[in-house]
């Protein structure tokens, strides 16, 4: 019999949802069963077997050894994911998706999922003025939304009990989820007591998973925001930094621009300037041996442009970018923060886009930005709070994308084994549920339903870039248009009824004049012209 106590929490937790643990399974049963096959509601059975959508099945975790950089075995939830939680979860067929099978993989739409459907991300310095507040307030919508499918947890495994006696899980605002999914990947190690961690671990940085974690992580975020707002059309922007020499899109009419009374805040006038942070004190939780709990922890801090020039000299070039892409080896040597003439570390920013090589107390390309930024961005594990996050990483992305094409690796290029642990092939994500493997989403996002508008031929980058925020302007004002059009129409109308009406009293004139036998000029002096013009 469960406790008065546990029962309690249970309803609770009935009536929540959000992304890191599906709110079906965040209670009791599931953690003491360790099963995490939810209900589809669409025919009653457990991950919509009934329909062909899926079944319930063991979870096989990859074996492949892993690099020295973690030498821990059975200390942290995360090693072999999902296994300290789950034994036992949903496994989609055909195009479903979704931790019940209940939705659809990446790219496909319908009931049955048979849809193929190829959304494009667009650059966001050109989208129309109306799309762009479009965008943002979809953000602020999401973190002001509680999430309906899944909630985080606030301890660890071992703290809630051996048989999930304590579920201890928790609420949390669609944006913010996403914040602390990725501060709950990248957090350091507990080992026992207070400050006592291993900061040497991260399950989707500094080694061959941080492109494919990321790209997932962009994609179950472009799908959330997509079911919070009803717009299934709404695909993530991208800000192109190349060659900048500011922050382009740090104003009050986009990312919020500076404040004038403090340069680290957010300017007043920017919905962005009221926004507070979360798992952005990585000491205060490890020194409490404790993950953030998503509790407020202050305003969103930024200041582009104040950082340390000799970490960060200056902002990519389009020949930083060019020579990144050109490199052919996607991993090297290490496949950590220290390897040489490696595409993801380059790209990444642990090494130089001029000669491949580490650089050890430097910050280049995707790393760069973060450094230039200067406030909640700079950390790594509270950087999703800022959502110009979102507009880079969709940039990195792309160029991860135009390394894939130029390249076309086959799958077999990506590490198998000896990356730093949670990098394998066949690893599982941390923390999504459902499960990806890395090696899964090592391939073009053509196969998971997007473009980016300027790797279009030119004929659909026009389209995409030019005449789209045309059209959209012309959606927003078409009963204006129409009301126009209509109002110029009867004015025509009235005249041309004018014209008929003048012209017939101008017959019946000349009519009368020619039956008295006038011969003379109708417009003989300046008077009789006058009154001619003035008649018409």
């Amino acid at each position: 019999m469960r406790t008065l106590l546990e029962s309690v929490i249970l309803l609770v937790l009935a009536e929540v949802c959000l992304c890191q643990f599906p709110r079906p399974c965040a209670n009791s049963e599931s953690l003491r069963t360790k099963e995490c096959c939810p209900i589809w509601e669409g025919d009653g059975s457990a991950c919509g077997a009934m329909s062909g959508r899926g079944f319930c099945t063991e979870v096989l975790v990859s074996d492949e050894p892993n690099g020295p950089q973690y030498p821990h075995i059975g200390i942290d939830d995360r090693e072999r994911w999902p296994l300290a939680f789950y034994n036992r979860t949903c496994r989609c067929a055909g195009n479903y998706g979704g931790f019940n099978c209940g939705e659809c993989r990446f790219g496909y739409w319908g009931a049955n999922c048979a849809q193929y459907r190829e959304s494009v991300r667009r650059n966001i310095l050109t989208m129309s003025p109306a799309e762009q507040q479009t965008f943002i307030s979809y953000l602020n919508l999401a973190k002001n939304t509680i999430s309906r499918d899944y909630v985080i947890s606030t301890a660890t495994r071992a703290e809630m009990g051996e048989n999930g006696e304590i579920p201890m899980f928790s609420d949390i605002n669609t944006y913010d989820l996403f914040v602390w999914i990725h501060y709950y990947t990248s957090r350091d190690a507990f080992l026992g007591g207070p400050g006592n961690v291993w900061r040497d671990i991260d399950f989707a940085h500094e080694s061959a998973g941080f492109l494919p974690w990321h790209r997932v992580f962009l994609l179950h975020w472009e799908n959330e925001i997509r079911k919070v707002t009803g717009d299934f059309n709404f695909t993530i922007p991208y800000w192109d930094w190349r060659d900048a020499q500011s922050c382009e899109v740090c104003t009050d009419a986009l990312m919020g621009g500076r404040s004038s009374l403090n340069p680290n805040l957010i300017s007043p006038a920017s919905v962005f300037s009221s926004w507070k942070v979360i798992c952005s004190q990585p000491e205060e939780y490890n020194n409490r041996e404790a993950l953030c709990n998503a509790t407020a922890e202050g305003p969103l801090l930024r200041n582009p442009g104040t950082h340390d020039p000799n970490r960060v000299p200056r902002l990519p070039s389009t020949a930083d970018v060019e020579f990144t892409v050109g490199l052919p080896e996607y991993e090297a040597g290490s496949m950590d923060r220290f390897a040489n003439m490696s595409f993801r570390n380059v790209l990444e920013g642990f090494a130089s886009p001029e000669t491949g090589l580490a650089v050890p107390g430097q910050s280049t390309m995707h790393n760069s930005l973060h450094v230039f930024m200067n406030g909640s961005m700079s950390s790594v594990q509270g950087s999703a709070n800022d959502p110009i996050f979102l507009l880079h990483h969709a940039f990195i992305d792309s160029i991860f994308e135009r390394w894939l094409r130029t390249h076309q690796p086959p799958r077999t290029i990506y590490p198998r084994a000896n990356t730093p642990i949670g990098h394998n092939d066949g690893y599982y994500m941390v923390p999504f549920l459902p499960l990806y493997r890395n090696g899964d989403y090592f391939l073009s996002n053509k196969a998971l339903g997007y473009e980016y508008a300027y790797l279009l031929d030119p004929g659909q980058r026009f389209m995409q870039e030019y005449l789209t925020p045309y059209l959209q302007q012309a959606r927003e004002i078409w009963h204006w248009l129409l009301g126009a059009g209509i109002l110029g129409a009867v004015v025509a109308a009235v005249f041309a009824a004018l014209v008929v009406v003048v012209r017939r009293r101008w017959r019946r004139r000349k009519k009368r004049a020619s039956s008295f036998g006038e011969r003379q000029p109708l417009l003989q002096s300046s008077s009789e012209e006058g009154s001619y013009q003035t008649t018409l």
